[in-house]
């Protein structure tokens, strides 16, 4: 290399450092700008589709700051009437509106270009004076109310897809209303806040570290009753302190000319923080957080209505993600073996819970990355259908890519399928559970914290609120680091006024420096261990914090200085009995026993389809499109509508489970006497079984027998049998 060439490699090398830290800087100043237009909105959003307003919160005869919007299809979208509406909950967890549809491929994307009308329920950034959780969950019980009387030719109920902590909000509601909602998709929702495992979910910890829930007291206090959604946003960012710190600001800085404009579309909405009640805050952290009593069936409405989920009927599905920290599989997941001792009662108390597990996605690529919209909202929205038409148990929902050579792939819609596989319990304790012991550690915190909040409320709150005001409450929002940040970079601050001038410059004169340039690399080295350094800082934090909380919350003499001497009384909270859903459900076995021999042909049918599939364990969506195809050759008054078709899926899976041999040699019974009726049901019936290609031995040996039943001739072709 001669020394020309040296300083030239050296010359480009600055001249491109100096004009992506110019453009870095003016996208911090779009940036700062953004954050003060959207602060000075009334209703900020980060919504990309059109929109109608169809009910205001604040109208309603208890006022909340929630909208129910109508989306607005974009051109050339073709919306099926008859499909049920979805309607996309944002999660009210600091940040403010549309993360759910911020961009085409997203949730509202996926759902309108499966034909479904699709609404949207966000809010305002200011709560309005005195509202609850329990308000804002009738708020969302009439809206869902409201979307079902707009669609009254829709077949099922309106479809509620739950972003994080809309999800336990959601799911309250429903165990209040189960009449009001067909089924929830859960998107990166915690509802089992103690679950999670050693050395990875440090989190949940966080509320034991601080003494419990009096901070949250405290914070509401200085805000004059009003807490600051920021310090929410804080803590999601001391999580990852190195994407925060560092890999945040250097992505953007090293790729400044095709980065800026999704670094400024996440930013507008992770910048705007918006504000809760006070009361509604400390709900939150007494009762979730800090008290995980959503579970145990701990909370009651105003009323005295015990909340409890399994009181839900409509199918349930998970969304969760090994890359998620902030709500990893254990607390999105953990719930259902809170409520349940074994899959068995999962049946008994007709739930219907699907989960999927993600790979790697982390918490916010759950509603905002295009791959999961187009993978796993797409298929879930396209399936949801036959999701909701499925007997009750535990599923996995496993999508792939279809395989070349795959039967019928003309029933698959798009390149993926998915198909449903029987799970029990054992699938989800296999994730990771806490010991008796930790779940101990976790009651002794939730003790601790109910008496430190409990001696402030009477030694300091006195004090706090009769200094706090609206304009000390402002000044401390206005001085937090998640707000002044914003504002230092924007047009307001007169050392950025030659940004923007040296920017236009940069880019008409825009020389980047070539991809092999050795101090590039050097760079991209310090990057990386910047990056690390940063990555063994947050390890250790994390050791050390998750040591501290089970040293002193794992201490003899603080469990028993706070009531828990008794092991039982914390490893034990499983929800109480319910006198009267255990007399439902004896009411419901006494019926079943009584409906083996009750029916028609459509009976007969569907409990044959899952005589033969039930060794499986899984169906696919090729059956299930197979069964639509069947059903839309009707003529539309002569079809069983998906509800009816629905109930007796439900009906023929319990009996066969109830007693499947009386179940089997009952359905000659069933069968009327037209010998052609029962030809074109059992071909239907081999159409449906044959979507997936050749039964194994036993599905074959199941279908001679129904076969048989039938009254079968030769002039229906059995399927071909495989070695399983």
């Amino acid at each position: 290399m001669t020394p020309d060439q040296g300083l030239n490699f050296v010359r480009d090398y600055w001249v491109d450092v100096w004009q992506r830290s110019i453009l870095t800087l003016d996208v911090l100043r779009e940036r700062g700008n953004i954050y003060l237009e959207h602060s000075a909105a009334t209703a900020p959003h980060v919504l990309t589709f059109g929109f109608e307003v169809v009910r205001d919160g604040r109208t309603l005869p208890k006022p909340v700051n929630y909208v129910l919007l109508r989306i607005v299809p974009p051109p050339g979208t073709a919306i099926d009437p008859s499909k049920p509406p979805f309607i996309v909950v944002d999660p009210r967890a600091g940040h403010g509106p549309g993360i759910g549809g911020m961009k085409h491929d997203s949730e509202i994307g996926v759902a309108l270009a499966a034909g479904h009308p699709c609404y949207f329920i966000g809010f305002l950034p200011e709560p309005m004076s005195g509202q609850t959780i329990e308000d804002v969950c009738v708020a969302e019980a009439a809206f869902i109310d409201e979307v079902a009387r707009l669609h009254p030719h829709a077949e099922g109920k309106p479809v509620i897809v739950a972003n994080c902590q809309a999800g336990w909000q959601i799911m309250m509601m429903a165990a209040i209303r189960p009449d009001l909602v067909g089924p929830i998709l859960l998107a990166g929702s915690p509802l089992s806040y103690w679950a999670g495992v050693r050395g990875r979910n440090p989190m949940r910890y966080l509320g034991g570290m601080l003494g419990g829930t009096w901070l949250t007291a405290l914070a509401g206090d200085l805000g004059n009753g009003v807490f600051d959604g920021a310090y929410l946003v804080g803590n999601f960012e001391s999580l990852n302190p190195a994407n925060t710190y560092w890999q945040k600001g250097y992505n953007l800085y090293s790729k400044v000319d095709s980065e800026a404009a999704r670094f400024l579309e996440f930013e507008t909405w992770w910048g705007s923080p918006v504000l809760l009640n006070a009361g509604e805050m400390q709900w939150i952290a007494d009762n979730l957080f800090v008290g995980n009593k959503l579970t145990s069936g701990e909370i009651r409405t105003s009323s005295g209505i015990r909340v409890d989920l399994r009181n839900i009927r409509s199918p349930i599905i998970v969304l969760c993600s090994w890359g998620d920290n902030i709500t990893p599989p254990q607390q999105a997941l953990g719930w259902i073996t809170d409520l349940y001792a074994h899959e068995g009662e999962i049946v008994a108390n007709g739930q219907t819970i699907v989960y999927t597990l993600h790979q790697s996605i982390g918490h916010l690529g759950i509603f905002v990355s295009g791959k999961v919209a187009t993978k796993e909202h797409a298929e879930l929205a396209g399936c949801m259908e036959m999701i909701d038409l499925m007997p009750p148990g535990l599923y996995e929902a496993v999508i792939e890519e279809v395989p070349e050579g795959t039967e019928r792939p003309d029933l698959i819609h798009g390149k993926y399928l998915m198909r449903l596989e029987a799970r029990t319990l054992d699938h989800i304790r296999a994730l990771g559970t806490n010991s008796d012991e930790d779940n101990q550690r976790f009651a002794a915190a939730a003790r601790v914290s109910e008496i430190n909040h409990g001696l402030y409320r009477v030694l300091a709150q006195p004090l706090v609120k009769a200094t706090s005001s609206d304009w000390s409450a402002d000044l401390t929002r206005q001085m937090h680091p998640n707000r002044v940040r914003f504002g230092w970079f924007s047009d307001r601050n007169p050392l950025m006024a030659p940004v923007k001038g040296l920017a236009e410059q940069a880019r008409t004169d825009r020389k980047p420096v070539a991809p092999g340039n050795p101090l590039l690399a050097l760079e991209q080295v310090a990057s990386t261990w910047m990056t690390t350094w940063w990555e063994a800082v947050r390890l250790a934090r994390d050791t050390m914090t998750e040591a501290t909380f089970l040293g002193i919350y794992g201490s003899p003499l603080l469990q028993a200085m706070v009531g828990l001497g008794n092991q039982q009384a914390s490893t034990d909270r499983r929800t109480a009995r319910d006198l009267v859903r255990e007399a439902d459900e004896a009411r419901m076995q006494a019926n079943l026993e009584r409906r083996f021999e009750v029916g028609g042909l459509i009976q007969a049918a569907l409990r044959a389809l899952i005589y033969v599939r039930l060794p499986e364990g899984s169906v696919d969506e090729r059956g299930f499109a197979m069964l639509k195809a069947i059903r839309a050759m009707r003529p539309v008054n002569d079809r069983v509508s998906l509800a009816e078709l629905k109930a007796s899926v439900k009906e023929q899976y319990l009996l066969l489970r109830l007693d499947e041999e009386r179940a089997v040699r009952a359905i000659p019974r069933l069968l009327p006497d037209d010998e052609q009726a029962r030809h074109v049901a059992l071909d239907a019936l081999h159409r449906m079984l044959g979507a997936r290609g050749a039964l194994s031995e036993e599905g074959a040996r199941r279908l001679a027998r129904v076969e048989a039943q039938f009254g079968a001739t030769g002039g229906v072709q059995p399927l071909k049998a495989v070695n399983a």
